[in-house]
């Protein structure tokens, strides 16, 4: 684990409605060209299934779970709070008074922010197999792994080529 990892914690952001991917994309620009990939770790509009019925005929939708906010996960400092402050979109971090409060592990749980350490027995290179989800029965070769989405990403033969996949930790074994 880096050292700004430790220090990070996850934040909210108030947007204006409808603007929640617009502010995350240019969140996530701004720490590419400020180079603050140590300081601001991950950008989410957390998301939820929901079965909308229309016409008659159920449909399986993503909806937003906190329509006007995003969950930043980031070292605060003066620069970091800045860059997210000044972010087009962005009305303030949730908060007394504007002061950025961070999240406690129980309002993470909900949204699917795991808090717990995954301890994993497989590294770059090693050879996995899936078994679960869309690519169950798959195998492929980690090529990167990413701690805090908890996901790997293997490269698997499709169409008769090298494709990169992400897949959670949960969803594959070492061989």
């Amino acid at each position: 684990m880096v050292m700004a990892e430790a220090e990070a914690n996850w934040y909210v952001v108030h947007t204006y409605s409808g603007y929640e991917n617009k502010v995350r994309d240019n969140i996530k620009k701004t720490i590419e060209n400020r180079h603050l990939e140590d300081q601001i770790l991950e950008v989410r509009v957390p998301m939820q299934d929901v079965v909308e019925v229309k016409n008659g005929a159920k449909k399986q939708v993503q909806k937003k779970m906190l329509p006007g906010y995003v969950l930043i996960h980031m070292v605060m400092n003066d620069d970091t709070w800045y860059v997210v402050r000044n972010t087009r979109g962005v009305t303030g971090f949730v908060g007394p008074g504007s002061k950025p409060v961070p999240l406690t592990e129980d309002e993470m749980r909900p949204l699917g922010i795991g808090v717990e350490e995954v301890v994993v027995d497989f590294v770059e290179g090693d050879t996995v197999s899936v078994i679960a989800g869309v690519w169950k029965d798959t195998v492929g070769v980690i090529q990167s792994m990413n701690y805090s989405k908890q996901s790997v990403i293997i490269n698997i033969d499709l169409f008769g080529r090298e494709t990169p996949v992400e897949i959670s930790f949960t969803e594959i074994k070492k061989m």
